[in-house]
């Protein structure tokens, strides 16, 4: 008889859901994406300089997902990666004057000026390009406006102790303002929390690290061409949570029992002609610069430009071809820290 009921609770359980899931509009959606190219490693160091290396591979970035359209007020959306992690997994409600948004997405200080797909589609991200990529939060979006409190990225980092305590989340806000022939963007973000001190007695203390960004960016079209770029400023990207590709030094660092800031300036710049319905191509040009705030530092520099054109082959089908370079320049420490010459080709279906 237990079983019996178990069973019946089960059978309601599923057809509940189903009976929600048909009474909502679903549309799913997958992207293939294939990596094939070749790379030239010169690492600033004679015997283990030019390394030549093929990457034939998916990319990390493939995904399937859906958005869903609950009613009028109430929707939502997930997406998946190759391995089937969490990208997305968001609901929205809708009332009226604007939209609240729970769950995970990109924060409002993401854009994407860039179609470099060297890197499982890099477009510059991180360098040149602020990003803090997909995060839990809750956001409010009226027209181009967006304010979004977000799970805070603080972690333990100055070497003082293994504890952080985290107080409030991180702020983000944001504007766009689009018009056929132009747009513009403008961001800021702020976080702070303490690193508790493990030996009180004898170190420095308990410490305070505030991370922030603010940049500005735009584009026009003129015409087949068009022209984006972006500029960023940051104090502290390690801490804040900021992708950084090129493995530059990031974070604040306690020099003699204080909290010393990392700067960080960043800028792009993207031109781009579509010569047909087909066909397009484009050119970049990226850079991220980090210093110390002590005296006699010097910069930890990354600078990345390319050259592409992306080809569709038919409606959902396309390839990407693309050659570039990343020069990482010198490190804190005035050391070549060479650069990575690469060409190849994306593959991408969507379906």
């Amino acid at each position: 008889m237990k079983k019996l009921i178990v069973i019946l609770a089960a059978i309601a359980m599923v057809g509940a859901f189903t009976a929600t899931a048909m009474a909502a509009e679903w549309n799913f959606y997958g992207s293939a994406r294939f990596a094939s190219f070749y790379t030239q490693t010169d690492d600033g160091n004679p015997a283990t300089d030019n390394v030549d290396t093929l990457q034939w591979d998916q990319q990390g970035n493939s995904r399937i997902g859906a958005t869903v359209k609950f009613n009028d007020q109430i929707g939502g959306a997930f997406e998946m990666s190759d391995s089937f992690g969490k990208r997305k997994l968001y609901g929205t409600y809708n009332f009226g004057a604007g939209e609240l948004l729970i769950g995970q997405t990109y924060t409002p200080t993401v854009y994407f000026y860039s179609n470099s797909v060297y890197d499982g589609d890099g477009d510059l991200l991180g360098v040149g390009q602020f990003y803090d990529s997909r995060q839990p939060m809750i956001q409010l979006k009226i027209d181009g406006f967006k304010l979004a409190l977000i799970k805070n990225a603080g972690s333990p980092v100055l070497g003082i102790g293994t504890v952080t305590e985290v107080k409030f989340p991180k702020i983000e806000v944001a504007y766009g303002y689009k018009t056929d022939m132009f747009f513009v963007d403008v961001f800021g973000g702020y976080q702070t929390y303490d690193e508790i001190d493990a030996t009180p007695t004898t170190g420095p203390g308990d410490q305070s690290v505030d991370s922030y960004v603010v940049g500005v960016g735009g584009g026009v079209n003129m015409g087949p061409a068009y022209l984006k770029a972006g500029f960023h400023m940051a104090t502290n990207p390690g801490q804040y949570g900021a992708y950084n590709p090129a493995g530059m030094q990031a974070n604040a660092q306690l020099v003699n029992g204080q909290v010393k800031d990392m700067d960080q300036t960043g800028y792009l710049a993207v031109v781009g002609f579509k010569a047909s319905d087909a066909l397009t191509i484009e050119a970049g040009y990226g850079s991220d610069s980090n210093e110390l705030d002590v005296e006699n530092s010097k910069e930890d520099q990354t600078v990345q430009y390319y050259l592409n054109c992306s080809y569709t082959i038919t409606p959902g089908f396309f390839l990407v071809p693309e050659i570039g370079k990343i020069d990482y320049k010198e490190d804190a420490n005035g050391d070549d820290q060479g650069d990575l010459t690469y060409f190849g080709l994306k593959w991408q279906i969507n379906f």
